[in-house]
């Protein structure tokens, strides 16, 4: 039998994964819970792994999966919530007039399949940013579940280590919805120069936009606007075991 915290937890780390396909920080939770410490959130998550409801994965950062929930679950609009906003995801639509440069697949509300397939456009860089590629014969099936919110939609491979804290490790598969703009504090795929790619966390000052990456050991990049074009944000991750 779970206690209320673990009840509470468990159900928002299910939805943030049904939603994003990424784990919410332990700051996330910590706050989502309202606890006035990560210590917490450690118990918690013990608790859970110790009667079969949660595992973590080892050596990867930020890797919960969920085992099972209990039979009761948690209404979603019942569930915590982050306060920090920059860190959720929003399943509203980017409207933007984005001039498109990548081949992307459309997909609608009314998509009646489980799955559709997205064009893999070779690989982004998750560290220093390496050359765009652009291979549209190569396609992955994404469940429909990520891709909420209609608009056009495609797949990169990750290839780095600077966003690990995010939950986003080297050789995920990246879901992204096309857009040229985003909100501050979105990770996007940002094209830098017209010839360098890189996903990062976008954060604007003033006339400057930062290309902040979520491991200590890189460096934030920051460029003037007239350097750097936003070509999607991230809606989830896909990742092999």
């Amino acid at each position: 039998m779970l206690t209320r915290k673990q009840y509470l937890l468990l159900s928002f780390i299910d939805q943030r994964l049904r939603t994003t396909g990424v784990s919410p920080s332990f700051d996330e939770m910590r706050d989502a819970l309202e606890l006035k410490s990560k210590s917490g959130i450690h118990r918690l998550i013990k608790g859970l792994e110790e009667r079969g409801f949660l595992r973590r994965l080892p050596h990867r950062a930020r890797a919960l999966e969920v085992l099972r929930l209990p039979d009761n679950q948690v209404p979603e609009e019942a569930l915590p919530r982050a306060r920090d906003p920059e860190t959720r995801f929003s399943p509203k639509v980017i409207e933007g007039n984005f001039t498109p440069s990548l081949p992307a697949a459309v997909v609608t509300e009314a998509t009646p399949a489980s799955s559709v397939t997205l064009p893999l456009l070779g690989k982004i860089a998750a560290g220093t940013p390496v050359a765009a590629l652009n291979d549209p014969t190569a396609h992955i099936d994404v469940p429909t579940a990520l891709l909420t919110g209609g608009g056009e939609h495609f797949a990169l491979t990750v290839e780095g280590e600077s966003m690990i804290e995010a939950g986003i490790l080297n050789g995920d598969i990246a879901i992204l919805r096309r857009c040229d703009t985003a909100e501050n504090g979105t990770i996007v795929v940002a094209l830098v120069d017209e010839e360098e790619a890189t996903l990062k966390r976008l954060r604007r000052k003033g006339d400057s936009i930062a290309l902040e990456p979520a491991n200590k050991a890189f460096k934030t990049m920051i460029h003037g606007p007239d350097r750097v074009r936003i070509q999607g944000r991230l809606v989830g991750i896909i990742r092999q075991y």
